[in-house]
């Protein structure tokens, strides 16, 4: 699994052997350049974890397992990544980002999520992959870390991708944009639901429509097993 730097919403990295650009492909984010076995190596937290599913189905492959070698068939017709661009604050769109977190490689736990994404003071893109195969996630201008509270911006939204992508934005309703401890992450709420919430082994979670962004449940289950999540960050 690769921590290089790339330009997220359509520029490939290029350099030497360092940049990958994600797109979502044949039901899944693949590289279009492979990483390096060294690359996969890297990021010493969680290593127990590294390279397995760890989801509610044993048996499925991660979609990032071990990162190497393995590729996805692509489909013309699934959405790319770069159409999440579009939907960036406009300082956002060309700035080079880079791999903070991915289960593939880190394992399955918030607490090894907070701690490899607490490094940067950056914007957070979230992004998840269900058992059903199913693909969504957050935006947020803030970094996602530990708090007693709610915490973010009006920048912050929800997307799906359904597989057209939808962006739900803030409503103004109110301020419930992210709030995390040990044991959850949430995004969004209101009226005792929320938007997206996590569990604390990344395991389980679960999508309601919320008064933060009026969005549609993420899962169409409500809640959902994960398969593969990551966390980007600007590099």
């Amino acid at each position: 699994m690769l921590q290089g730097k790339t330009a997220l919403w359509g520029e490939d990295a290029g350099g030497e052997g360092g940049g990958v650009h994600p797109c979502w492909v044949g039901g899944g984010w693949e590289h279009l350049q492979p990483c390096s076995p060294a690359a996969c190596g890297q990021g010493g937290v969680g290593k127990q974890g590294r390279g397995t599913s760890r989801g509610c189905c044993p048996g499925q492959d991660s979609l990032r397992t071990a990162g190497c070698g393995g590729e996805l068939p692509a489909s013309p017709s699934e959405p790319t990544l770069p159409q999440l661009g579009l939907h960036l604050p406009t300082r956002l769109r060309q700035q080079p980002w880079s791999l903070l977190y991915c289960t593939a490689r880190d394992g399955f736990s918030l607490r090894t999520l907070y701690r490899c994404t607490s490094q940067l003071s950056s914007p957070a893109l979230l992004l998840i992959r269900d058992t059903e195969a199913q693909a969504f996630g957050a935006f947020s201008t803030s970094p996602i870390h530990v708090s007693s509270g709610f915490y973010g911006t009006g920048e912050t939204f929800l997307f799906s991708f359904s597989p057209e992508l939808k962006v739900f934005r803030w409503t103004g309703r109110n301020n419930f944009f992210l709030k995390g401890d040990v044991d959850m992450l949430m995004v969004g709420a209101g009226s005792g639901k929320f938007g997206l919430w996590l569990d604390g082994d990344l395991h389980h979670g679960g999508s309601c429509p919320c008064e933060t962004f009026n969005n549609e449940s993420l899962s169409p289950r409500g809640e959902f097993c994960v398969r593969d999540l990551e966390v980007w960050g600007l590099a």
